[in-house]
């Protein structure tokens, strides 16, 4: 039976790396292996989505000291590249999920990582339904096929520990600052129930540039916004014991 430990996760979203900081990055990463046991990257880690990007980013997260887990975020599928970026990202040894999940080894210790670029359609109260129109229908229905994935995918991992790597937010508190009327085009509360029906012990994610950095689902399981802009750092640390 495997020891539990408090394992450190470090992550970070919406780093939109592009050919003038090549290298900087890298970096900024120096000593990662110091202070975390796995780096988590929570999508936009281009800017328009090019091929060009993807290798420029592979290259800034080849070979590391510690496992790399990423998903891609809107801007990475802005130039419909997304399976080439991943194909990328894959040959530099970056664990790439797409509605799936993996099992990292951390030491003694495996932890499981469920997630994917996610969606929006907004949150209880304040949301997009599936009815009238087809292309309404389509996007609602869109988030709830990605939702379902992500709780069969939780269901089938068979460890003590899981994370949920996201780039749309799953709740509206790590929002706040963001203006409400692109709430919808933000995240979906479809996330947060898929999550809380099956459980994790974190939920990271991106996309919220102004947003706020802590919150919680509704059944209680940490959310945290690592988009770049709202750390202010290279990446944010965390803590699976719930002290971040």
């Amino acid at each position: 039976m495997s020891i539990l430990t408090d394992l450190r996760i470090a992550a970070v979203g919406d780093i939109h790396l592009g050919e003038e900081v090549r290298g900087s990055y890298r970096e900024r990463l120096n000593g990662i292996e110091r202070r975390a046991d796995v780096l988590m990257l929570a999508g936009d880690l281009t800017r328009h989505g090019t091929l060009e990007e993807a290798h420029l980013v592979a290259d800034e997260f080849r070979d590391l000291p510690v496992p790399v887990v990423a998903v891609l975020g809107n801007h990475d599928y802005h130039s419909d590249r997304q399976d080439d970026m991943a194909a990328a990202l894959r040959d530099a040894g970056v664990t790439v999920l797409d509605d799936e999940g993996t099992v990292i080894s951390c030491g003694d210790t495996k932890l499981g990582v469920v997630g994917g670029k996610g969606f929006g359609g907004g949150f209880a109260g304040k949301s997009a339904s599936e009815f009238g129109e087809r292309e309404i229908k389509n996007f609602v229905a869109h988030t709830r096929t990605i939702a379902e994935s992500w709780k069969l995918a939780l269901k089938n991992l068979q460890t003590e520990r899981r994370v949920v790597l996201s780039h749309y937010s799953p709740i509206k508190e790590t929002l706040e600052g963001e203006p409400l009327e692109i709430y919808p085009f933000l995240g979906s509360y479809l996330l947060a129930e898929a999550v809380d029906t099956t459980g994790a012990d974190l939920f990271l994610h991106g996309h919220a540039h102004k947003g706020t950095e802590k919150g919680m689902t509704p059944g209680g399981i940490r959310v945290r916004n690592v988009a770049l802009p709202v750390l202010g750092r290279a990446y944010g640390m965390y803590c699976l014991d719930g002290v971040d």
